[in-house]
């Protein structure tokens, strides 16, 4: 079975092509923020063209999605998106079955079938343009809550007199540790900023209060961080463990094993593989 898989970000999005579980294309283009939705339709629809054999899609898109309506709530990055019905309009074009989720599950899909899972309940979450999670359980379902919006970590409150982020609260851990924040706050790319353990030392104690809150909420067997963030790798990791670990109540004997996602910039795609024949 051919599958295609389309991971939407406010950085970039990229399509892969799966045939008999095995990734056999793939495409990635930056995004354009400016020119918003519409242009990025195009831009999805031009490299279909020539994609054929497709009998099912799978799609993660960066921002809130109304799982059940399966339309896109809205993007806080990238302007257009407000309650666009995206999987209709790929469902259209393709005339195959789509299926959409926000890309944080989409994301702990992949990471729990194909990459850094194996235990469940999996929380995942994404440190990249924006931060958002998704969360596992026991039997390896999606949980999305009531209305859809379960896991959206990056809109915790971690400091409550903190700047202004994109939803309109202050201090969410989006706007305190996101890629997009850092390099309009510091004026460099969070690569750079990695390279400093002083840096990092500060970054990973509103990392922590926001995994903290994770934790101890919905004690995941295993929490699984992606994100370009992420590449940091134990620069990162190492300092975040034992600031979590210092952080967490004292009398808790939850879990708290923290690694990174084995499938890199593919999460997102290798989920929409999962959803997509799930």
């Amino acid at each position: 079975m051919s599958i295609l898989a389309i991971d939407i970000g406010g950085t970039k999005f990229t399509l892969a092509l799966f045939e008999g579980g095995r990734m056999t294309r793939r495409e990635s283009r930056a995004t354009d923020r400016e020119q918003g939705r519409e242009w990025m339709l195009r831009q999805i629809t031009g490299i279909l063209t020539n994609w054929t054999g497709i009998e099912r899609c799978g799609i993660g898109f960066g921002g809130p999605v109304d799982f059940a309506r399966q339309r896109v709530a809205l993007s806080t990055h990238v302007g257009g998106w407000q309650d666009f019905p995206l999987s209709q309009y790929v469902q259209d074009l393709l005339g195959v079955p789509t299926i959409m989720d926000n890309d944080a599950n989409v994301g702990a899909l992949g990471e729990a079938r194909y990459g850094a899972g194996g235990v469940l309940p999996l929380f995942y979450i994404t440190l990249s343009t924006g931060i958002g999670g998704g969360l596992l359980l026991g039997d390896g379902s999606v949980y999305r809550g009531a209305d859809s919006w379960a896991g959206e970590i990056g809109h915790l409150t971690v400091q409550p007199d903190g700047p202004e982020c994109l939803c309109g609260a202050r201090g969410c851990l989006e706007r305190m540790c996101s890629g997009l924040w850092l390099e309009r706050d510091f004026g460099r790319p969070a690569r750079q900023l990695f390279e400093e353990p002083a840096f990092v030392e500060r970054y990973v104690v509103n990392l922590a209060l926001g995994l903290k809150a994770a934790v101890m909420l919905i004690n995941p067997a295993r929490i699984v961080i992606g994100g370009g963030i992420a590449k940091a790798g134990d620069a990162l990791f190492v300092p975040l463990r034992a600031e979590l670990w210092r952080q967490i109540t004292g009398w808790s004997g939850a879990r708290v094993e923290v690694v990174g996602a084995q499938l890199g910039d593919d999460s997102v795609l290798w989920g929409g593989l999962a959803l997509a024949i799930s």
